[in-house]
């Protein structure tokens, strides 16, 4: 099958490419603004006793600039992802995975040590 572009000069298919690309990040940025404008941000929710406890612990070895809140439900789906839900507090250990991913980070979930996406983690 014949490329729609496939008759142009290297540069200028890049050129295109480039382009599109470009147009395609726009228009992902705008919808996430969008979305965060609509979705109201969660409250920092109350803690229930044992949950404290754990932030205590979180703070205690990796300090408090570490902490994050999980902004949503997270279904891990991947090996050594965790699996949390909104509310949850959790430490930072690594902005990255092992293959150097930013938008995977590694986190101590008081126990649990594993990855999660950063977009749904906000400083505590």
């Amino acid at each position: 099958p014949q490329l729609p572009h496939g008759h142009m000069p290297l540069p200028s298919f890049w050129k295109v490419v480039e382009d599109s690309l470009q147009q395609s990040r726009a228009q992902l940025r705008a919808f996430c603004q969008a979305f965060e404008t609509v979705t109201p941000s969660p409250g920092t929710q109350p803690l229930t006793p044992a949950e404290e406890r754990k932030v205590l612990s979180l703070v205690s070895k990796h300090g408090p600039d570490k902490l994050y809140q999980v902004t949503s439900n997270i279904s891990g789906s991947r090996d050594l992802d965790l699996t949390l839900l909104r509310g949850q507090i959790v430490a930072l250990l690594q902005s990255a995975d092992t293959k150097g991913n930013t938008s995977r980070w590694l986190v101590d979930a008081g126990g649990p040590r594993g990855f999660v996406p950063a977009a749904k983690l906000r400083p505590y």
